[in-house]
């Protein structure tokens, strides 16, 4: 069933309620959590006190506090990660209500053209608002987190960004940045949009010729393997247009919030690559084997 503006409305709002409620919720764990390691640091320092170590029983006791204290700061470090994750469940949740409503105005007509400079802008905000992987200790990153691939029956959904291998001339095609109007079965073919508008494409194209964008970002902190290698190559968007060329990784984002950085394959330079561009994770992805050239 088609999801209404006024309801759409109300889910938000509700969500909105609920996260504002959560944020609250973390602040008031945050300060205990501040107070209990403040209380291990007191514990620890006295336990170090020369003063402490003719005395076993008070040292035994001091330790055995000092347990305690490491069980309730886990706990309460627990306790803030479960709300942390549920106010990103909400989040996440209002930007799903919102991609809905957005692809079902489109599907009505209701298509705003928009100009180059906001579109570059979009496809940046995009990127940087991702999702962030945040997996528990020993989890490996999902597919289409950062460079881990789809798995092989996944399937597109309405809305989602993809490379898109097109023809543009007789001669040529181009892997361009596109977004999934539809999954046709029975073709076994997508149906999908050029991202930029005022292009007005719509193409129909095999599953081989589509590439899923990731849905998450991956914290090389904490998710290295599901980043591509220094010396890699890639297909990366590059910048300030709506195009994927084939790249080599020159560096690898230090932390969830950078980019990769990438030599483009230029044949115009002596050595045959760009200077150094910054490209996004979401932009940077494997390179699709089968016809096509990237470039």
């Amino acid at each position: 069933m088609p999801l209404t503006a006024d309801v759409a409305a109300q889910q938000v709002q509700e969500r909105l309620r609920s996260l504002h409620k959560l944020i609250y919720d973390i602040e008031a764990e945050r300060g205990r959590n501040e107070q209990c390691i403040e209380s291990i640091l007191r514990a620890e320092k006295a336990i170090e006190s020369p003063s402490n170590t003719d005395d076993s029983s008070s040292s035994s006791q001091q330790q055995m506090q000092l347990k305690n204290l490491y069980k309730s700061g886990l706990t309460a470090a627990e306790q803030e990660e479960r709300l942390l994750r549920a106010a990103l469940s909400r989040i996440y949740d209002i930007r799903a209500i919102k991609n809905e409503r957005r692809i079902q105005a489109r599907h009505a007509g209701n298509k705003e053209t928009i100009g180059c400079g906001a579109l570059m802008k979009m496809l940046l905000s995009a990127a940087q608002t991702l999702p962030l992987h945040v997996g528990a200790a020993g989890e490996r990153a999902p597919p289409l987190c950062g460079a881990a691939p789809a798995d092989p029956g996944h399937i597109a959904r309405p809305g989602d960004a993809v490379a898109a291998l097109v023809r543009v001339s007789d001669k040529e095609e181009n892997w361009i940045l596109a977004e999934v109007v539809s999954w046709l079965p029975a073709q076994g073919k997508y149906e999908v949009d050029d991202i930029d508008e005022e292009q007005k494409n719509r193409h129909v194209l095999s599953k081989r010729r589509v590439v899923p964008l990731p849905l998450m970002r991956a914290d090389p902190r904490t998710d290295e393997h599901a980043l591509f290698p220094k010396g890699a190559v890639v297909m990366a968007l590059y910048p300030q247009t709506t195009c994927f060329y084939r790249a080599v990784v020159n560096r690898l984002p230090a932390s969830a919030a950078d980019p990769y950085e990438v030599l483009f394959e230029d044949s115009s330079y002596a050595d045959g690559y760009s200077p150094p561009e910054r490209v996004a994770q979401r932009y940077v992805i494997a390179i699709k084997e089968g016809k096509g050239r990237a470039t």
